[in-house]
């Protein structure tokens, strides 16, 4: 006989029930697929309300999943606005709730922020996703912190020392902290005394993110000293290659009349720095979407600190147009330009010694139109940058005093094309030709072909290279390079600093002036904007010893065309461009002493003079 056995079925009480969900282990997530799974945005706080939704801001997934790299112990986001980097901060803080819960706690910039980012952030985003809500402890939550079920995390203005000083943290989140405040007499700096608190856990991270302001601010700071730097790089839709995305590859119509900067901002366009082909709006979201952070600098195998860093340029809600706009509006007024350089760039803002501008160059075109030489012009030499994929070049007239002007520049795909443009006559007014006697150009890249090159034009070129601070404007050296096909032949070492010096203090002289640096009627601005994208600025050498150097206004800014120039200037001088003056006094016709007139009556007598 067989017997059959029925399962009967218990109601489970409800406070089982919730004890088994409680000590149920965690669910084996990312924080990128925590955000998709519980994230949901709050109309009231975010542009694009509902499930949080990781294809809208792809380069954020890396960054907050590096929150899961259990060897990482650090992460520095440098970032501009508006790329939603406070909302992958608040991914973090509900991952660490819901999926590993520890003692954590953001720091603001001012107690007074804490309270709108408590109303405005934090308890919308609690409220709105079911898993944190399920948690949540309102009633002892406050803007001193939020309570959960089974974690804390404190809240604190990084003008209250005492907030940042007491119990351990495990998570420390330091929000926008080029706007915190710095070390008194009596305290530490704020971020040394919230770290402080992180050192009982072996397992700590510390969350650092902000927009840049100074060079010397806590997050440009906190990015070099990291082990690893990242940037994203896209993939163009034209050519396939990796290209980061940057301020000065944006180009819009030249200004002209009855053409508004709105208009010309409209019209504005991106193109690619590795194939040169058109790119828009339209194919920045495909290109973002399949994009990925890679390394721009490592200085070691074991990483602990990984800096990340982005500019709104990467936006998706942000069209080129509008950085074009900003940036028309912003660069005549140096606190506007600041702003944008800061929150559109995520570039340092530096104050400059010695300034120079695209407008400034511009303003120094002469009536003369390109390819034609001066009528004053005595010395003609070039100077040429190699990059990777093409070579840029310059060609300078010069007079007395160093007069000079830009008599064409432009961008070569290749060495036979340089070629061709240095043994091009150019003419003068009077109808007389002269060609560059002197170029010099940069072996720093591609070495070898330089060399190859130089020992082929050996009577008109000679390769350079650039070196540091000299006593000396530059030195000649020899090629020592065993095998090298130009063993023994000229090296020219250049002191770029010297020259950007002389570039910079002639700008400021007027058109037409003795010693002016001048360019010809035809310039562009893309010209002037390379020309003129470094600045000098104030810095510490490594004795701690203050020394003012030329820098890149921003690390991204193209300064080719001025290197090509400091290697014009440089060949002038070997050629004795500053004794040139001393030709004009030496042509000039030696006055006679008057011939003595003796009379016709006393000339056998030797008559009086």
């Amino acid at each position: 006989m067989s017997s059959v056995y029925k399962i009967r079925k218990f109601r489970v009480p409800g406070y089982i029930k919730s004890a088994i969900e409680f000590l149920a282990p965690p669910e084996n997530l990312t924080v990128s697929e925590w955000a998709a799974r519980y994230r949901i945005l709050n109309a009231k706080s975010s542009a694009m309300p509902g499930p949080w939704r990781n294809e809208v801001t792809p380069y954020l997934v890396d960054i907050m999943n590096e929150f899961n790299n259990y060897q990482t112990e650090k992460i520095v986001f440098c970032k501009a606005t508006q790329v939603a980097g406070t909302e992958g901060m608040q991914n973090m803080l509900g991952f660490t709730a819901m999926q590993d819960p520890g003692p954590a706690m953001v720091v603001y910039p001012t107690d007074q922020l804490i309270e709108r980012t408590v109303q405005t952030r934090l308890r919308p985003m609690i409220e709105d996703s079911p898993g944190l809500s399920k948690i949540y402890d309102k009633r002892r939550s406050g803007n001193d912190g939020i309570q959960f079920v089974n974690s804390f995390i404190a809240l604190a203005g990084s003008n209250s020392p005492s907030g940042l000083a007491s119990t351990p943290i495990r998570y420390l989140f330091l929000d926008e902290v080029d706007k915190y405040p710095s070390a008194s007499k009596k305290e530490a700096d704020p971020i040394s005394l919230a770290i402080e608190r992180t050192k009982t856990f072996w397992n700590r991270k510390i969350y650092m993110t902000s927009t840049p302001t100074l060079r010397t601010g806590q997050i440009w700071k906190a990015k070099e000293a990291c082990d690893v730097e990242r940037h994203f790089f896209v993939p163009c839709p034209q050519c396939g290659e990796m290209i980061e995305l940057k301020f000065t590859q944006i180009k819009w119509p030249d200004k002209e009349e009855g053409l508004s900067d709105q208009d010309r901002a409209e019209q504005a366009y991106y193109v690619c720095q590795k194939c040169g082909c058109i790119l828009d709006d339209n194919d920045k979201s495909e290109m973002i979407a399949k994009g990925e952070w890679r390394d721009v600098r490592k200085d070691t195998e074991l990483i602990k600190s990984v800096a990340f860093w982005i500019s709104s340029l990467y936006s998706p809600f942000v069209r080129f147009s509008e950085v074009a706009l900003k940036f028309m509006e912003s660069k005549d007024d140096p606190e506007k330009l600041q702003n944008f350089t800061n929150s559109w760039l995520a570039e340092p803002w530096e104050e400059t010694k010695l300034k120079t501008s695209a407008e400034l160059v511009l303003a120094h075109k002469t009536l003369v139109p390109e390819y034609v030489l001066p009528e004053w012009a005595k010395m003609l030499t070039g100077g040429i940058d190699v990059q990777e994929n093409s070579l840029y070049w310059t060609i300078r007239a010069f007079g007395d005093f160093i007069t000079s002007q830009n008599v064409a520049h432009g961008q070569a795909l290749g060495f036979d094309e340089i070629e061709k443009v240095m043994n091009l006559q150019y003419m003068k007014p009077d109808g007389t030709f002269m060609v560059p006697q002197l170029v010099l150009i940069d072996s720093g890249d591609q070495t070898d072909m330089v060399y190859d090159f130089c020992v082929r034009n050996s009577e008109w070129c000679l390769p350079c290279k650039g070196m540091g601070t000299r006593q000396s404007h530059y030195t000649l050296s020899t090629i020592n390079k065993a095998g090298s096909s130009a063993f023994g032949m000229t090296l020219v070492l250049v002191d770029g600093g010297k020259y950007k010096d002389m570039i910079a203090g002639r700008l400021h002289k007027k058109v037409g002036a003795k010693g002016s640096w001048m360019v010809n009627r035809d310039c562009d601005e893309e010209y002037a904007q390379q020309v003129t994208a470094e600045q000098k600025v104030s810095k510490k050498n490594t004795s701690g010893k203050e020394v003012l150097v030329w820098v890149p206004k921003s690390s991204h800014a193209a300064n080719h065309y001025l290197d090509a120039e400091v290697y014009t200037l440089c060949a002038a001088d070997i050629l004795g461009v500053r004794q040139l003056y001393l030709q004009q006094e030496q042509q000039k016709e030696v006055k006679k002493v008057p011939e003595r007139k003796v009379a016709e009556d006393d000339w056998l007598s030797g008559g009086r003079w």
